[in-house]
């Protein structure tokens, strides 16, 4: 094993930073909405689950998933995205989805940012991708797989946004 030599000057503490959101439309399995959930409430990132769910907000999954962090961070269900933009006038939406051209780690990540991502089995609709192409991105994946797991995108591109603004608050 290789020593560790180069300490990183990023601080490993995070503040909560509520001026990043993630929205999940229609998530349809508990345990990656609690692993979500975790991660929003380890990071200060707000969390939204919009329409309809695979689960109930009750479920053993979704609580066992995201273990006493889901006492950190306020889940906010709304019926449609519209409601979102209502809570959050002014921020700007990114959707994250196979079918975009643009790469999660090429964009410059504002303040007041959404990271939009559709349910497992279908992703988001594809009419939402096309009205948004200039904010639709894609994390690079083979040509022949199909899709990466819901919380594990979220923490991808979660995790590029705070170290754009780790590294924006360094310089």
């Amino acid at each position: 094993m290789t020593p560790f030599t180069n300490p990183s000057s990023t601080p490993l503490n995070l503040k909560a930073d509520p001026r990043i959101a993630v929205v999940l439309v229609e998530p349809r399995i508990p345990q990656n909405t609690g692993n979500i959930a975790r991660l929003c409430a380890c990071t200060g990132a707000d969390l939204f689950l919009v329409g309809s769910l695979g689960f109930r907000l009750n479920d053993k999954y979704l609580e066992r998933a995201g273990m006493d962090y889901l006492d950190d961070i306020p889940i906010r269900h709304v019926p449609d995205f519209k409601d979102v933009l209502a809570q959050k006038p002014g921020w700007k939406p990114y959707f994250v989805s196979t079918k975009a051209k643009v790469n999660y780690s090429d964009v410059a990540y504002p303040q007041d940012a959404l990271l939009v991502f559709g349910s497992e089995s279908h992703g988001l609709p594809a009419w939402l991708i096309e009205e948004n192409l200039d904010a639709s991105i894609r994390i690079p994946m083979r040509p022949d797989s199909r899709s990466l797991n819901l919380s594990n995108s979220v923490a991808i591109v979660l995790y590029e946004a705070i170290r754009q603004r780790l590294s924006s608050a360094m310089n």
